[in-house]
């Protein structure tokens, strides 16, 4: 009687590692194709972060032939989307759009609902995009050395805007004024078309913006971009020197989205969305596509993107300390 009941035990014992198995199996493999996967975006509908993600997701899609449906959740700087994420099933199913305002927000925020690195998995980058240092057509700065020069002759008098507090432009914008030496006052202002009217007003000197809501400006001759802020020269504007040519060398800034998922997806998962975003990024179309709207197309590891990640909330982190911009 024994003997059967320790052989009995010893099957269950078995059945049970069997079992424990086959979920582990289960749950490293890549999500199911039969649902399809969330892609939580920070951003409204129509902007150059939630074009970005589309033009991505679809192709991802295609190849995956799986459903991929974006999920617009703006509000709090991308605290709400980002906790929507960091808080789902860590299954691949829902996936975030990060942003460099995730690392901004470490930053920035006294508290946040999750940990920016501890609570996401980073997947890869999707792509970069330029900002740029501008002036109105008619302005009496015609290249960013008249504008150094000027400010540093009259510090205190020069103004450079830029769009809401705390955003990536506005600490591009303060980062310029360090690294150049100038004494300027930056001025943020409530959005793109806000600053636009006043550059071609005269309000401010000069302003610092991403390319996408400015290129039409520029090309039709309303605004000059003085330099990109780019560790190269932006293939939107070829014959626009950067800053780091223009007076301040090792100066590069630069807006970037990327894709991460909860914290405990299996590796095996992340994997497969990495490999399946890269090859995405690597297309034609959509390279093309993302250049339109002023993006370089540029996928990572998974490593790489967690060292991007890393390297960005410590470079903001000290930017927003050394500005004294009270945190929220």
């Amino acid at each position: 009687m024994r003997t059967r009941t320790r052989r009995s035990a010893l099957a269950l014992a078995a059945l049970s590692l069997l079992c424990a198995g086959a979920n582990a199996q289960q749950q490293q493999q890549p999500p199911s194709s039969t649902k399809p996967i969330r892609l939580v975006v920070p951003f409204g509908p129509g902007g150059v972060a939630d074009l970005t993600a589309r033009t991505v997701a679809q192709k991802m899609s295609e190849a995956m032939g799986q459903s991929i449906v974006v999920d617009n959740k703006p509000g709090a700087g991308g605290v709400v989307a980002s906790d929507a994420v960091a808080k789902a099933v860590p299954d691949g199913l829902t996936v975030l759009l990060m942003s460099n305002g995730n690392a901004v927000s470490a930053g920035l925020f006294k508290r946040l609902p999750f940990d920016t690195v501890r609570d996401f998995a980073p997947v890869s980058t999707l792509g970069y995009f330029d900002m740029a240092v501008v002036t109105a057509a008619d302005a009496r700065f015609r290249t960013m050395q008249e504008l150094l020069a000027y400010a540093k002759a009259h510090p205190g008098t020069v103004n450079i805007g830029t769009i809401n507090v705390g955003s990536t432009q506005h600490l591009a914008a303060e980062l310029f004024k360090r690294s150049t030496g100038i004494d300027a006052q930056v001025v943020p202002f409530n959005g793109s078309p806000a600053l636009i009217t006043a550059l071609r007003g005269g309000q401010v000197d000069a302003g610092v913006e991403i390319l996408a809501p400015i290129l039409g400006q520029i090309s039709g001759k309303s605004l000059r971009a003085l330099a990109v802020m780019g560790a190269k020269r932006s293939f939107a504007l070829p014959d626009t020197p950067t800053v780091a040519e223009s007076g301040a060398p090792g100066f590069k800034v630069s807006s970037w989205n990327a894709l991460a998922v909860p914290a405990k997806t299996p590796p095996a998962v992340i994997a497969r969305l990495s490999k399946e975003a890269n090859a995405a990024l690597a297309t034609p179309e959509v390279k093309e596509r993302l250049r339109q709207l002023g993006v370089e197309a540029q996928g990572s590891t998974p490593q790489q993107q967690a060292e991007l990640l890393r390297d960005e909330i410590q470079r903001w982190s000290e930017v927003i300390r050394l500005a004294g911009i009270p945190k929220q």
